[in-house]
């Protein structure tokens, strides 16, 4: 695949970027570079290469859901600067 300027014009347009001339010959140039990287791994034979789904051995590695002990709601409010007797009690920030 060749990488032209009408490419890179559409890719900038798509991603809504504005670039000086230098900028778009540098752009397709590493363009150019990765997708020549790319067919490049297209050679390899790949036909008895197990698709990689995970990274490791490890699968689906969770820890067990335990409940602990927290602290309660009066002791969470007794350190609040502006507290009911339920919430915390916040400054409003959207207005009407």
């Amino acid at each position: 695949m060749e990488v032209n300027d009408a490419l890179v014009q559409q890719l900038a347009e798509l991603a809504r970027l504005d670039f000086s001339e230098a900028e778009k010959a540098g752009i397709q140039q590493d363009l150019q570079r990765m997708i020549t990287f790319v067919e490049k791994l297209n050679e390899l034979d790949t036909t008895h290469v197990k698709p990689l789904l995970f990274l490791t051995e490890n699968y689906n590695v969770f820890r067990e859901d335990k409940v602990i002990p927290s602290i309660t709601r009066e002791e969470a409010l007794k350190n609040a600067p502006s507290a009911s007797d339920q919430y915390f009690k916040v400054p409003k920030v959207i207005k009407k």
